[in-house]
């Protein structure tokens, strides 16, 4: 009998997040779910019948060492997946530090410290790593430079990470969607003082397509890099 992949997702409770995990789950592959506290751990076990939920606050990657000390990691992964992430639009001249700090933390800061936390059960099953950047991660505009500059600083971190571990069979993909319909698409929308309509965006499952694709390629290829625009 084949072993069930396991994976584990950041993110997973909205947006492209949640379509992954759903389509993961329903076709019989292990999740492993980190959720921020012990209240949405609850709410994600209760969202994907069998999955393990892990506890850690990617606000505060400093503490995932120490949170993951007390908590059973699994022994083998066969994909982390970097979903989550955060954004704080505004110009140069009026952002702060903390608007700084907080897209950094969360958007490249955790992903690198946990990347760093499991790459021994990732090499074990010659893994794979899936960064969800963005279109900002290629392209920066106005009001956008703090959340650009986390995810620019992803594909870095993505980039030397391929180099690093290619020898050990792990691939790496960066996916780098145009705009999502998910709540952190609203969000955007009022920030920018503008209607939000979802139907003139991409949709999570157009973009978990994408991602499974790049799991599931064969062993003798490997998706570096992959765009994905809204196609209306």
């Amino acid at each position: 009998m084949a072993r069930m992949a396991t994976h584990m997702i950041t993110g997973a409770g909205s947006g492209i997040g949640a379509a992954v995990a759903r389509r993961l789950h329903e076709r019989g592959d292990e999740l492993v779910l980190l959720a921020r506290d012990a209240g949405r751990a609850k709410e994600l076990a209760g969202t994907y019948p069998g999955a393990r939920t892990l506890v850690g606050d990617l606000a505060s990657p400093d503490r995932l060492s120490w949170a993951f000390s007390h908590q059973t990691l699994p022994d083998r992964l066969d994909s982390l997946l970097h979903v989550a992430g955060v954004v704080d639009l505004g110009r140069v001249g009026d952002l702060t530090t903390k608007a700084w700090r907080s897209q950094l933390e969360v958007n490249l800061i955790a992903p690198a410290e946990l990347t760093r936390l499991v790459l021994p059960q990732l090499r074990v099953s010659q893994g794979h790593v899936v960064f969800v950047n963005s279109g900002a991660g290629l392209n920066a505009h106005a009001e956008w430079s703090a959340y650009a500059a986390s995810k620019h600083g992803l594909k870095a971190l993505a980039d030397s990470l391929r180099h690093e571990e290619h020898a050990a069979g792990v691939r790496v993909t960066s996916v780098y969607p145009g705009r999502t319909a998910s709540p952190m698409q609203a969000k955007v929308h009022q920030q920018e003082g503008k209607e939000y309509d979802a139907s003139r965006w991409i949709d999570p499952e157009s973009v978990a397509t994408a991602i499974l694709t790049a799991l599931d390629l064969p062993r003798d290829a490997e998706i570096n890099d992959l765009t994905v625009r809204p196609g209306r």
